[in-house]
């Protein structure tokens, strides 16, 4: 198993940037592909970002892309999210996820490994 630690969320107005960061211990971090999933007060977690283990092949949805970047840092086990443009319906929970397939996946079902959430609220 590997722990997840989310930080950098926050209150930010419309059109504002927010840098997201997850930290990774317990187990040898480039054996993962890395995700971030956001989850809206009465909505299903949905999917935001993913990473393959070397940092190429970035996969995003729809809503961010062209907004949203995401990459890690292999020497500090650490995982990225850069949040730029911010939309009120970006306001979510953001969970960072792991994950040792080969694929990079894209549903949260295929991720065993979870942060515990950071909030980001973004005010019109």
């Amino acid at each position: 198993q590997v722990q997840l630690v989310e930080s950098g969320g926050g209150l930010v107005q419309a059109g504002g940037s927010l840098r997201l960061s997850c930290a990774a211990s317990g187990r040898t971090f480039t054996y993962y592909n890395m995700a971030w999933f956001r989850q809206a007060p009465g909505k299903e977690r949905e999917f935001v970002a993913a990473i393959s283990r070397s940092g190429g092949s970035p996969y995003y949805a729809d809503s961010v892309k062209g907004r949203f970047t995401i990459s890690r840092d292999n020497a500090k086990n650490t995982v990225y999210l850069q949040m730029n443009s911010l939309k009120p319906e970006d306001t979510a929970v953001y969970y960072c996820a792991a994950d040792r397939s080969i694929l990079v996946f894209t549903t949260d079902v295929q991720y065993d490994n979870w942060g515990q959430g950071t909030q980001v609220t973004v005010s019109s």
